[in-house]
């Protein structure tokens, strides 16, 4: 399972973690995602997606066609 937002693409970043003597080693920061169920209207049908909780919060904005035509128009899906 792929830690990808299905919307917006959002994926890890690298970073590093920082001891107390300062030594350094990599590490990953992973989106805040979670799996979603959107009721699209216009297709009668409910469908699941993984979303950044960022992601979430636009279509509860926008509304979910919206959105989708939004992130279909950018390349993003």
């Amino acid at each position: 399972m792929s830690r990808i937002c299905d919307l917006t693409g959002k994926g890890y970043m690298n970073g590093n973690n920082v001891s107390n003597s300062n030594a350094k080693t990599k590490r990953k920061f992973y989106p805040n995602l979670k799996l979603k169920r959107f009721y699209i209207p216009e297709e009668d049908k409910w469908i699941t997606l993984k979303v950044s909780t960022s992601a979430v919060k636009t279509i509860s904005k926008n509304g979910i066609t919206a959105c989708i035509n939004k992130f279909v128009k950018k390349g993003y899906i």
